[in-house]
């Protein structure tokens, strides 16, 4: 990777075992360390908590959905009442503070 490139991946981790999002997780933050920007469109909280930036979509998909509900850090999204992805994230978020 040159460090100015833009990658785009739609939910990358479907179908993947446990092992292999890690893996996955292992090689886009090499890229971002590189200074390449990565875009993902994803449901996996493991991979939507590791972003530095979440836009998220909603509150419904398909007709239900198209509008921007929050913005911001995974801790940011996860204090939005009106998001169910921060309704989700939080208790993830949470877990991984207990763990430390």
């Amino acid at each position: 990777s040159t460090g100015r490139s833009i990658y785009i991946l739609d939910e990358p981790t479907t179908g993947l075992h446990v092992d292999d999002i890690s893996r996955l997780l292992k090689v886009l933050n090499k890229l971002v360390e590189n200074g390449d920007t990565v875009v993902i469109i994803e449901h996996n909280l493991d991979v939507i908590k590791m972003a530095d930036h979440i836009i998220d979509l909603g509150p419904e998909g398909g007709d239900g959905g198209g509008t921007v509900v929050a913005t911001g850090t995974p801790e940011q999204i996860a204090e939005v009442e009106a998001s169910y992805t921060g309704k989700y994230l939080k208790p993830a978020l949470e877990r991984d503070t207990v763990k430390q």
